[in-house]
C-alpha cells in the first residue's frame, strides 16, 4: 500500500477533507491497486497527464522521483517525453525534460557524460525550477563549505537576503550566529532537496517552501542532499553586535548517513 502524508502535512488545517481523499484515497487506495496496474504503469500515466497539462512544479518533480524509483529508466522517460511532446506541446515536453535531467543525472554520469556538461546540465535545470538565479561562485566563503556553492544577493537593505545554492553534495561547516539581542537567521528552501540539522538532533529535509528558524547561540549547518541541488533563501535576521563562528566540516560518515 503506498502511503502518503502531503495532503495532511499542507492542508490538514486548512481542507482537511481534501487532504484526506489526497492521502488515503488518491495514494492510499488508487495507487495501491497494483492488481489491475503496476506502479510503474501507474507513474507513467501521471507524468504523461502532467505534461500534458503542462504542471512542471514541485509535484511534477515528486512524479518523476517516483517513476525513477518505481523502475522508469533515463532512456525511457526520454522516449516518453519526445513521444508526449508531439500531442502536449513542445515547450512543456521542454520543460519536463529540464527537470527530467536533474532526476536521472546519476545515470547520466554513468552512461558517461563529461562531468563538466553534467553539472552543467543540473545547473540549468535547477535554475529552471525557481524564480531566483544561482549566481556567482561563493568564493568569499569557500573555505567553510564542502563542495562548490553559489550566491545571489537578493536584499541589501533593512536585512539581509541572500539566494544561496549548493551542487549535489555540497553543505556548509557547522557554524554558530551570535547576538547579544536578537540575531539568528531564517532558511526558506527555493529549489531542489537538502537538509538542515542542529547539535544533537536529527537532520531534517527541506523541501520547496520549508521554512527553518534557526535561534542565536545555535549551533548547525544546511546544504544539499547527496544527489540534488539545493537552494534556499538566507534571511539574516537583525540583532546587536551580531557575528558567526564557522566551526569544523560535517564529517563524511554522517552525512552519509543521509544518503
Amino acid at each position: 500500500m503506498v502511503k502518503q502524508t502531503a495532503g495532511r502535512d499542507a492542508l490538514g488545517n486548512f481542507a482537511p477533507k481534501f487532504a484526506q481523499l489526497n492521502d488515503d484515497v488518491l495514494f492510499g487506495e488508487v495507487w495501491s491497486r497494483e492488481d489491475k496496474l503496476s506502479l510503474r504503469d501507474r507513474s507513467m500515466i501521471t507524468v504523461t497527464t502532467l505534461v500534458a497539462s503542462g504542471m512542471v512544479d514541485s509535484s511534477f518533480q515528486y512524479h518523476l522521483e517516483s517513476a525513477k524509483k518505481n523502475g522508469i529508466t533515463k532512456t525511457e522517460i526520454a522516449e516518453l517525453l519526445t513521444h508526449a511532446a508531439f500531442y502536449a506541446g513542445w515547450p512543456k515536453a521542454w520543460a519536463a525534460f529540464r527537470m527530467a535531467v536533474q532526476v536521472w543525472k546519476e545515470d547520466e554520469a554513468e552512461a558517461g557524460a563529461p562531468e563538466g556538461s553534467e553539472r552543467e546540465a543540473g545547473r540549468e535545470a535547477h535554475e529552471q525550477s525557481m524564480i531566483f538565479p544561482i549566481g556567482q561562485p561563493n568564493d568569499g566563503f569557500a573555505q567553510y563549505f564542502s563542495g562548490q556553492s553559489y550566491l545571489a544577493p537578493v536584499s541589501v537593505k533593512q536585512v539581509g537576503i541572500s539566494n544561496v545554492t549548493f551542487e549535489p553534495g555540497c553543505r556548509n561547516n557547522w557554524h554558530v550566529h551570535y547576538a547579544k539581542s536578537g540575531g539568528g537567521q531564517i532558511l526558506i528552501c527555493t529549489a531542489g532537496r537538502g537538509y538542515y540539522q542542529e547539535w544533537g538532533k536529527e537532520a531534517v529535509e527541506m523541501r520547496p517552501g520549508d521554512v527553518v528558524n534557526i535561534p542565536e547561540g545555535v549551533k548547525h549547518w544546511h546544504g544539499a542532499a547527496p544527489d540534488r541541488w539545493f537552494s534556499h533563501l538566507a534571511v539574516e535576521v537583525p540583532g546587536k553586535e551580531g557575528s558567526s563562528e564557522w566551526l569544523e566540516p560535517v564529517s563524511e560518515e554522517d552525512y552519509g548517513k543521509l544518503r
